[in-house]
């Protein structure tokens, strides 16, 4: 899957080479083999301004491909056209992630939080990023059988999310240790969008995040947290949205 989840190829029961799969996207580890496709939305200007994001090279976008692999506080994955094969739990091919059929991706970012004064409780926050990267591809649905997807994953692996956090972060491992904090659960999951996108704020609203405050930040942001991260309540968005067969694959292409 990706850098926080360490990537053991040849490993069939490591969580890291998982894959999502369900009726309407399928989620799977970010890739080398992904890069050239990703590095051609990321020309777009939209694109960077909406992920606030600048543009690389192709060398530099293969050298941040590996760099979530390795960074301890990141977890991503690349969103696909659902599997043809469906969501029986029949192994995947090569060409049911090939760049054909790449939509977009969904990002998790682990930071320690001890509020804007530094005087309140260490709390491990998991920031979102989801972009469905072509306009042909957007209003389908994907965006929220992504979001509903990657919060069901996150609810199944929290632990081994946080785990592989704390592990290989020593200042976040320092600051919790000090607190007295075990770092065992999130704190909540946040995500930010600009005051003017209106899709992403209704998206996330209709999947439990809420506004932190009603005024946008000093970037013309706001900042909506999700606190319930139960099972439960997940599936009940995941049959809301008709998004069925959720289903966690092993994912046997190597890096």
């Amino acid at each position: 899957m990706e850098a926080m989840l360490r990537w053991r190829c040849g490993v069939p029961t490591a969580p890291d080479t998982i894959s999502i799969s369900t009726s309407t996207v399928l989620l799977v580890p970010y890739s080398k083999w992904h890069v050239p496709r990703y590095h051609e939305w990321m020309k777009d200007e939209e694109i960077q301004e909406a992920t606030a994001s600048e543009p690389l090279s192709l060398e530099e976008e293969y050298a941040m491909q590996q760099s979530w692999r390795q960074d301890p506080d990141k977890l991503t994955f690349i969103v696909c056209q659902p599997s043809p094969t469906g969501t029986g739990g029949s192994p995947l091919r090569d060409e049911d992630d090939s760049s054909e059929r790449m939509i977009g991706d969904v990002n998790l970012f682990l930071r320690v939080d001890d509020g804007e004064e530094g005087n309140s409780e260490p709390q491990i926050i998991g920031e979102i990023e989801l972009m469905i990267a072509e306009k042909s591809n957007q209003r389908k649905g994907f965006g929220k059988a992504t979001l509903l997807s990657f919060l069901r994953y996150i609810a199944d692996h929290e632990v081994e999310i946080l785990e592989e956090f704390v592990r290989g972060d020593q200042v976040a491992a320092k600051a919790l240790r000090e607190a007295g904090v075990s770092g065992g659960r999130f704190s909540c999951l946040s995500v930010k969008i600009g005051q003017g996108n209106g899709r992403s704020l209704g998206l996330f609203e209709g999947a439990g995040f809420r506004k932190v405050s009603e005024e946008a930040n000093y970037f013309g942001e706001f900042e909506l947290r999700r606190m319930d991260l139960s099972r439960d309540t997940v599936d009940q968005g995941l049959k809301r949205a008709g998004v069925e067969g959720y289903v966690e694959l092993e994912y046997h292409r190597c890096q």
